[in-house]
């Protein structure tokens, strides 16, 4: 027996994100089932598969059953962008209406309707939309599911001998299921549409593709302007790009935080930024911008609390980033629609690396992305937030992530909700008291797998906004108590 095997083609979705789920695309010839509920998707994601394969030598038939005739459906579809209207026209693309032989000769019409077009018109791809209504009268007979046992292996027979990929969309709820569709289906493709709290969350998971492996799990998915599209879950962070583990360190543009550090941070780290409001966490992260803009280090900020405008308008730093945005080496990247999930955040991070080349990220803040995502999705925060910065340190990306910490001198806390383990280095700003004056402090908490300085160091703002660390503060014991009080040490400069 020979050892070579049957090449499988694969044909591309036309919907973003799909074929990395799927495994690569659909496999060509194959019988596909794409079910959900109502206003899931499956029309839209129907027309995006037909669109984005169809051409004058291999046309797209779209079969519609039992719901809207193609004249109402297209007034609707020609708004993606996805829709062309020179398709339709040569006709690469041909919708079929087979509402009344449907309602008169119920499937063996349909079948023989369907048979017919397809010997006429030979096409590539089949869609056939909306066949679930037909299926449940049928099954309300006497021999229903016989008769839709022979439909479904007669239809499957006629699609595969003419060569043509096929996809039939289903209106199916949950855990509903019809075992001749399911059985004689190559594929199937299940979309959810759930209001979870205030917000409005769809799903899409591939729970069977014979002869290849997809991405398993609940994706997030969206529609939008462009047709609908899918966020692929990231299912273990990437591995770091790295020559020798910290053979390079980078600069913060705060020399006294480089020292404290033990010479910067270790390329491709994690920092995580604490402080309370007001600490200069904004501003830090953006001398951490600045500086490596001036070592030919592209940057990419996040934000999530202002739009880009007003983001430059408040830091001290905001010409200095127009200046850098006008050369392409710096990108602010506003992200706060609502119900936003992580992967829709790591998509457009990840897009916005690759397009400026970008070797330092900043998060500023984690305090905002959390607010900025969907009620369901904050309750995997943690785990969302562990599997983000492993994608961007993966890429090869320094990522600097400011969060909001709320100075408590009972409970010595370096991030909210327990994220601090998640990060590689942890730098702490703090508000002190001393001689009736409010004070800031700096100290690295941690720097993984490498030395640092245990000194509290305090420090200020120099004129342009820049962040100057001073002194050590070992002249007092208890800073971070809230009860310094003076021990007899004197202060390292």
């Amino acid at each position: 027996m020979s050892d070579d095997k049957v090449a499988i083609r694969k044909l591309p979705s036309g919907v973003s994100g799909l074929d990395e789920v799927l495994g690569g695309g659909f496999p060509e010839f194959s019988f596909n089932l794409i079910a959900g509920g109502p206003g899931c998707g499956k029309t839209t994601m129907g027309h995006q598969i037909a669109f984005a394969n169809a051409s004058p030598q291999r046309r797209a038939l779209y079969v519609s059953v039992i719901g809207e005739p193609p004249i109402k459906m297209l007034r609707y579809q020609q708004q993606y962008d996805f829709f062309d209207p020179a398709k339709v026209g040569d006709g690469s693309v041909r919708f079929l209406h087979l509402g009344q032989q449907a309602a008169d000769g119920g499937l063996e019409a349909v079948l023989t309707a369907i048979t017919d077009e397809i010997e006429k018109s030979s096409p590539a791809i089949v869609v056939v939309d909306s066949f679930r209504a037909l299926v449940r009268s049928t099954l309300a007979g006497p021999q229903g599911e016989s008769e839709i046992t022979d439909f479904m292996q007669r239809l499957a027979l006629v699609l595969t001998s003419c060569q043509a990929t096929t996809f039939l969309l289903g209106e199916y709820a949950d855990g509903e299921r019809d075992s001749a569709v399911f059985t004689v289906a190559d594929g199937l493709l299940w979309l959810y549409q759930s209001v979870e709290r205030n917000s409005v969350v769809r799903k899409a998971q591939v729970m069977k593709m014979r002869g290849q492996g997809q991405v398993p799990g609940l994706h997030t998915a969206g529609i939008t302007e462009a047709g609908f599209h899918v966020f692929p879950r990231l299912a273990t962070p990437p591995k770091r790009v790295e020559t020798e583990p910290h053979a390079r360190r980078v600069q913060t543009g705060v020399k006294g935080l480089d020292a404290l550090m033990g010479g910067g941070i270790p390329e491709g780290y994690s920092v995580l930024l604490a402080g309370p409001s007001g600490s200069g966490k904004t501003v830090l992260s953006n001398q951490f911008i600045v500086e490596g803009a001036a070592r030919g280090e592209n940057g990419l900020v996040a934000v999530f609390e202002q739009r880009p405008n007003d983001y430059l308008q408040t830091t001290p730093h905001g010409e200095e980033f127009r200046s850098l945005i006008r050369a392409k080496k710096l990108e602010v990247l506003y992200l706060r629609p609502l119900d936003l999930s992580i992967e829709e955040t790591l998509r457009e991070l990840q897009s916005a690396v690759k397009r400026i080349k970008a070797k330092r990220a900043v998060i500023d803040s984690l305090s905002g992305l959390e607010l900025a995502l969907g009620p369901s999705f904050r309750e995997d925060f943690r785990e969302s937030l562990y599997r983000m910065l492993g994608a961007l340190t993966g890429l090869g990306v320094t990522v600097m992530a400011t969060v909001e910490l709320t100075d408590s001198y009972a409970d010595l806390r370096f991030s909210p909700h327990g994220i601090a383990f998640l990060t590689d280095a942890i730098v702490l700003q703090r508000y002190v008291e001393i001689g009736g004056q409010l004070r800031r402090a700096i100290g690295v908490v941690k720097v993984r797998a490498s030395k640092h300085s245990k000194d509290l160091r305090e420090y200020d703002f120099a004129p342009g906004g820049r962040i100057v660390v001073g002194k050590t503060l070992a002249e007092f014991d208890g800073l971070l108590t809230g009860t310094p009080r003076r021990g007899v040490r004197k202060a390292r400069r």
